[in-house]
C-alpha cells in the first residue's frame, strides 16, 4: 500500500518485457476454432466451448511460447493466434480480442463449472458475482483450471482487460492475502453469514429452542433424541455446491445444544472460508499464471490493483476516451457532427458504452491506464486507444 499503483505497473510491464521467451523470429501457436460450436449462444456440451477448444489445442504448446511482450501498436503480437473455420479476417488483433471475451462469457455461464455465482447474489448482494466452485476435482478440471490461470496471465500481457466479474476474495487468495472470516463470508454467502451470527448471539436456552423452531420448519433440522417433539439441529450444513455436508465425524448423529452452540457456529464459518479459499483449485489457478507471469510480482500488488490491472473497470470512463481520440485528415474536435457524436455517446447507459467499445474494438472493457497517461497520440497504445475517427472514404455528402 505504500507505492502508486502507476510506479507498480511500470515496474510489472518492465519485469514483463524482460521476461519475454518468444521472440519476432518464432512463429505464433495458431488454435482453430468453430464457431458453428457454439451456434445461437447454445453451447450443447462444454466440450464444444471456445474455453474446451482452445485448452484443447494449447495443451501441447509449451507455455515459454505464449510469454511475449506487452502488446502495443496497431495489430500487436498476442500468446497465440485464432483462425475461425470458415471466416477470413484480417489481423490478429480483433479475433483474438473477440476470443477472450466469449471465453469470459463462457466462464460465467451454466455450460462450464469452473466458476460458481456467490449464494449472496439470491439476495441481491453482490449481483452477477463469482466464486470459483469448490468441490474436489478431477485430473481433468486442474487442467481447465490451469488454462483459466494462463489466460489471466495472457490477457495480462495483452493489456486485454477480461470482462470478469469476481469476488475480491477470488482476488485476495490469488494474490496470496487472508480472507477475513466475517467480511468475506458476508459478501459471500449473506444468508449463512446472519445463519452463524444468530446462534452466536443467542442468550439463554428459551432463544436456543426457538430458533431451532424456526430452522425445522424451514426443513433444516429434526427432532431431538431425547425428546420427540422438540427440534433440533444436528452437526451438518449444506455446502456452496449444495450437498449436505458433516461438520465433524458422525456430525449426522449429533444435536446442537447450549454446550455446543458456539462450536456448531464456527464449525459453518470455517466450513465456508475453506470453500472460499478452495487451496486445490486456487493452486492449478496460480500454476498456470505463473507459467506466463512471474508470481513474485503479486506481491507488491494488493488484491483490488491485481483485479484492474486483468480485468480494467466495469464501466466507461468517456473523458479518459475523448483524451485518447485522434481526429485524422482535415477533422477537429470542434467540428459540429464530432460534438454530435461525443453528446449522443455522453447519453447513453454503461450498458450500450460498453456496446459502443464491444463494437469498435471488439472487448467491452478498456484498459484503466494508458502508457501515455495524459492523452495524445503514442506508439505504445493497444485498442481502443487511440480511437481514431476518420472522414468518409469517396465523395464528401452532406
Amino acid at each position: 500500500g505504500l507505492i502508486f499503483y502507476d510506479t507498480k505497473v511500470t515496474v510489472m510491464n518492465r519485469v514483463l518485457n524482460a521476461t519475454v521467451q518468444r521472440t519476432a523470429d518464432h512463429a505464433a501457436p495458431e488454435i482453430t476454432l468453430d464457431p458453428l460450436e457454439i451456434v445461437g449462444g447454445e453451447i450443447r456440451s462444454s466440450e464444444n466451448s471456445y474455453f474446451c477448444q482452445a485448452a484443447r489445442q494449447l495443451g501441447c504448446v509449451p507455455s515459454s511460447q505464449l510469454c511475449v511482450k506487452l502488446a502495443s501498436g496497431g495489430d500487436p503480437t498476442y500468446a497465440f493466434n485464432i483462425r475461425f473455420t470458415g471466416e477470413e479476417v484480417h489481423g490478429t488483433s480483433g479475433s483474438f480480442r473477440h476470443f477472450l471475451w466469449q471465453v469470459c462469457k463462457e466462464l460465467q455461464s451454466s455450460s462450464l463449472s469452473l466458476l460458481l455465482l456467490c449464494p449472496s447474489s439470491a439476495v441481491n448482494k453482490n449481483k452477477g458475482k463469482y466464486i470459483l466452485t469448490p468441490s474436489p476435482i478431477t485430473y481433468a478440471e486442474e487442467q481447465l483450471l490451469h488454462f483459466f490461470g494462463q489466460l489471466l496471465g495472457i490477457a495480462i500481457r495483452a493489456d486485454v482487460p477480461l470482462p470478469l466479474d469476481l469476488l475480491p476474495s477470488f482476488w485476495k487468495t490469488l494474490v496470496g492475502e487472508p480472507l477475513d472470516p466475517d467480511v468475506d463470508l458476508q459478501e459471500a454467502d449473506i444468508l449463512t453469514y446472519n445463519y452463524v451470527k444468530k446462534f452466536e448471539n443467542i442468550s439463554d436456552e428459551t432463544e436456543l429452542e426457538a430458533l431451532c423452531a424456526e430452522i425445522a420448519s424451514q426443513h433444516l433440522a429434526t427432532e431431538s433424541p431425547d425428546c420427540p417433539n422438540k427440534p433440533c439441529c444436528k452437526f451438518t450444513y449444506l455446502s456452496l455446491t449444495g450437498e449436505e455436508v458433516e461438520l465433524c465425524p458422525r456430525g449426522r448423529h449429533i444435536p446442537v445444544g447450549w454446550e455446543n452452540k458456539d462450536v456448531y457456529a464456527a464449525a459453518i464459518r470455517s466450513l465456508r472460508m475453506r470453500e472460499l479459499q478452495t487451496p486445490e483449485c486456487m493452486t492449478a489457478v496460480r500454476a498456470g499464471l505463473g507459467s506466463i507471469i512471474p508470481l513474485q510480482l503479486l506481491t507488491t500488488l494488493t488484491p483490488l490493483e491485481m483485479e484492474l490491472r486483468t480485468c480494467g473497470l466495469p464501466y466507461i470512463n468517456l473523458e479518459f476516451l475523448k483524451a485518447h481520440t485522434m481526429y485524422q485528415v482535415g477533422l477537429m474536435e470542434t467540428d459540429q457532427h464530432i460534438e454530435f457524436f461525443w453528446s449522443a455517446l455522453e447519453m447513453f447507459t454503461q450498458e450500450e458504452l460498453c456496446k459502443f467499445i464491444k463494437f469498435a474494438c471488439n472487448q467491452e472493457r478498456i484498459p484503466f491506464t494508458c502508457p501515455c497517461k495524459d492523452g495524445g497520440p503514442d506508439t505504445a497504445h493497444v485498442p481502443p486507444y487511440p480511437m481514431k475517427i476518420a472522414p468518409p472514404d469517396g465523395a464528401a455528402g452532406t
